[in-house]
């Protein structure tokens, strides 16, 4: 019994991988589409939404029937649960990158992204702590967890300063105006993915106390 149990565990972490490897992609090409105007690829992005929902229930069959086969020890209950929360952060971050992938093609070609270093930046960021927070529970590394965490105020800081050159532009009364407004959405949807990682993170961390308590 205990030999299914941990094969189930096993399978669990691949799937718990591939689709952190998914939403790491999907956000990747949202930022492709934002940055070239690319409606096309947006809307691939927007289509494969429907795979990072069905790697969701996957993995939270996978989970109730862990919970389900036998009692779990206290290690094997924080690896479940942690994976359930985890699992819910990560189909959020899929629901952000078409959100994203929306936003570019209401705003089209017109799109005012190349006045917006900011947002460019805040972008790179966000990537950079998803793929951390994924990297995190693979290697099961609570010191890169922790870097996760802290480098969420980078992309806090990054969001303010978005805000305020769209508040300047306003203040210009430059035709942009409407489309920076989208913009400031497609920022905000980044400062909630960095949210998002953060959990993750924190999920990690939690998952890892096993070693340390028991």
């Amino acid at each position: 019994m205990r030999s299914r149990f941990d094969e189930q565990l096993r399978e669990l972490n691949k799937e718990m991988i591939d689709m952190g490897r998914m939403i790491v992609h999907s956000i990747a090409m949202a930022i492709e589409a934002l940055t070239d105007k690319d409606d096309i690829l947006a809307k691939r992005i927007m289509e494969g939404d429907d795979q990072v929902d069905h790697a969701q229930k996957k993995i939270e069959n996978i989970c109730f029937n862990l919970l389900i086969q036998q009692q779990p020890v206290a290690t094997d209950l924080r690896t479940v649960t942690a994976a359930m929360k985890m699992v819910t952060d990560m189909e959020r971050i899929g629901d952000h990158a078409a959100d994203i992938s929306e936003m570019t093609i209401l705003m089209g070609k017109e799109s005012p992204i190349d006045k917006f270093q900011h947002i460019n930046k805040m972008a790179t960021e966000t990537v950079i702590m998803l793929n951390h927070s994924i990297e995190a529970y693979v290697e099961r590394n609570k010191e890169k967890a922790k870097e996760v965490i802290e480098h969420d105020d980078v992309v806090d800081q990054l969001f303010d300063e978005v805000k305020k050159d769209i508040i300047n532009l306003i203040q210009k009364g430059s035709g942009d105006a409407e489309d920076a407004l989208d913009l400031l959405m497609v920022a905000k949807y980044f400062e909630r993915i960095g949210d998002h990682a953060t959990n993750i993170a924190e999920w990690v961390i939690y998952s890892l106390k096993k070693t340390e308590d028991e």
